[in-house]
């Protein structure tokens, strides 16, 4: 296993998003860092990071926490009234 150092960072992220993400460590047994830190090593590297099986648990996820963003979203999402005060 190889030794790193993990670093405390402020991480925003869509409520909706962080309740999937949540649910689904949960559900493999490890932390939400833990699981980002895959999901991150496996996009730098071009992988897909789940399985068929854990992409049906992420869509049951996004289902029961009314999660209805998609990838097309990415570089379009804005904070709402947050971003109208500015």
């Amino acid at each position: 296993m190889k030794k790193i150092e993990r670093v405390q960072t402020g991480l925003r992220l869509e409520k909706n998003m962080l309740k999937v993400l949540k649910g689904l460590a949960e559900k493999l047994e490890m932390s939400v860092a833990e699981l980002m830190e895959g999901v991150i090593l496996h996009a730098f590297e071009g992988k897909a990071p789940f399985s068929a099986e854990t992409i049906g648990t992420i869509a049951k996820l996004k289902d029961v926490y009314d999660l209805d963003l998609t990838a097309a979203d990415a570089h379009g999402l804005s904070e709402g009234e947050a971003d109208e005060l500015h």
